[in-house]
């Protein structure tokens, strides 16, 4: 039986496990109350296809009744994900058993609807010694800022939830729903959130790190610069706490977007329509001067802003190596700690970011610079 892998450009694709593909046309495991949340433009209880704005064929896969209307029909069986709760079984999809999993935690607004973020915490023994404040690791996801989920963030944070952190995985709205700087305002309210929560989450919210891969990538990266530029705040919530961080691990991201699009190999990406394009809402890139500006962690660069760990492929042929060379070699010059570890032959992602070795470069990176370990009896 063959396993039918896509890429899915809006953020659903990661609500389906591996699974044959009668399996998926039967089983959508994402539930009827998300789809609303997201979808339901005129609040009526249900999507047609005109107010659904991912692929189409994402549509045809959950309308299982085929009558060009999503309703609870067509997610029979699938059970509610009420906020903050975990479902009994489930454990966050793709968590192992040793942590919990708050799932669809919402943690502001952005647009006018609510944005959620799971947050998986350390599930300790009877005999564990009893841990103060922890600090806490926050994964963006990656995507092109037009599509992907908080839900893979889930793995990207156990690592360091073994260690002592409290993780979260977070949404933010794609460019199909806004353009810049929506992105960049919902991943702020997120942090805003946890240090408005940190004592219900047990967190210490002078130790908040983020990380995030590709579009993630940028994203974290910005949010390690733009301390205090207030606006790319937002209105989405919690407006009395300082969405700043304290560490920043970014995967691959892109900075500077003049030099992505004039890198050779990489023009395409100065088109109108590409995700870059998106992002800036709409129109060719190179000529957006102001725009090109205003998406770049580089513009923001002080001397206040955290550490850094980049790491990127040299052989990446979605984001050019330039990108971390560049934002690496600015925080250098402005007296910012930052280390850049290029992988020999790695491209976009892949099998090479998940080596032991790599993975053990940002646990301890992470932990060097919050100084901690999760320390248990045995």
């Amino acid at each position: 039986m063959t396993i039918r892998c896509a890429v899915i450009s809006f953020a659903f694709v990661a609500f389906f496990s591996l699974a044959t593909a009668q399996e998926r046309e039967a089983r959508p495991r994402i539930s009827f109350e998300e789809v609303l949340r997201r979808e339901d433009a005129n609040k009526d209880g249900k999507v047609t296809k005109e107010e659904f704005k991912a692929a189409p064929r994402l549509f045809e896969r959950f309308d299982r009744n085929k009558d060009n209307v999503l309703t609870s029909e067509d997610f029979a069986g699938q059970p509610a994900r009420p906020n903050g709760e975990r479902i009994p079984g489930r454990n966050g999809g793709n968590a192992p058993e040793d942590v919990n999993v708050l799932r669809d935690v919402v943690f502001g607004t952005g647009g006018g609807r609510d944005l959620t973020m799971h947050i998986v915490l350390p599930k300790l023994s009877a005999s564990a010694s009893s841990p103060g404040p922890a600090p806490a690791y926050v994964w963006i996801h990656g995507g092109g800022w037009q599509g992907g989920t908080k839900d893979g963030g889930v793995g990207q944070v156990v690592p360091l939830v073994r260690e002592g952190f409290v993780g979260a995985t977070i949404e933010y709205r794609l460019t199909g729903e806004a353009a810049f700087p929506a992105q960049i305002e919902d991943c702020k309210c997120a942090i805003r959130y946890l240090r408005a929560h940190a004592e219900k989450y047990n967190i210490d919210p002078n130790r908040i790190a983020v990380g995030g891969s590709s579009a993630g990538g940028h994203l974290v990266a910005l949010m390690g610069t733009s301390a205090g530029v207030k606006e790319f705040e937002g209105s989405g919530g919690w407006a009395d706490r300082s969405s700043a961080v304290q560490a920043v691990v970014n995967l691959y991201g892109p900075t500077d977007f003049k030099a992505f699009v004039t890198t050779k190999g990489f023009e395409s990406h100065n088109r109108a329509g590409s995700p870059e394009s998106k992002l800036l809402g709409g129109g060719e890139v190179a000529s957006n001067t102001e725009g090109v500006k205003r998406v770049n962690p580089i513009t923001y660069i002080d001397k206040a802003d955290p550490p850094f760990l980049i790491i990127h492929g040299t052989a990446d042929k979605t984001v050019p190596a330039n990108q971390s060379e560049a934002i690496h070699e600015a925080l250098k010059v402005a007296g910012v700690s930052s280390k850049l570890h290029l992988i020999e032959g790695a491209g976009h992602g892949g099998p090479q970011f998940t080596q032991p070795e790599i993975r053990s470069m940002q646990i301890d990176f992470l932990t060097t610079v919050f100084k901690t370990r999760l320390e248990t009896d045995d």
